[in-house]
């Protein structure tokens, strides 16, 4: 199981960029989906979550200016980047818990994408 993300740049103030995440392999499902953002110096932090069933939650920095969503069937996650602000800037990376089949069995296990890096110019 792998998770590719893209849609990363470089963007002004108030710009926009939309994030897309694709889980490939032998997957079963997927229930949580996320977004968490490491800007430098600082943690990675959680900046939005989806579930199977189409529930979400943001960071309280993002309300109102991300949205996250995604496409069950096409294992895919996306995120929608409006408004964005200088602080944006950070390498965002998608999660998400994976169920796969492997050996005879299913498996679930929490997968990390390669980041992609978001900056946005002031």
């Amino acid at each position: 199981v792998q998770l590719q993300a893209s849609g990363g740049g470089l963007v002004q103030t108030g710009g926009s960029l939309r994030l897309s995440c694709v889980a490939s392999g032998s997957i079963r499902s997927s229930n949580f989906m996320g977004w968490y953002r490491q800007a430098p110096g600082k943690q990675r932090e959680l900046v939005a979550a989806t579930t199977r069933g189409g529930s979400t939650d943001y960071a309280d920095s993002v309300k109102g200016r991300f949205t996250a969503s995604r496409d069950n069937a096409k294992n895919t996650v996306y995120l929608q980047m409006n408004g964005l602000k200088p602080e944006d800037t950070a390498v965002y990376y998608c999660n998400a818990d994976i169920t796969y089949y492997s050996g005879g069995v299913y498996n679930t296990k929490n997968y990390w994408g390669q980041g992609t890096l978001v900056t946005v110019s002031s």
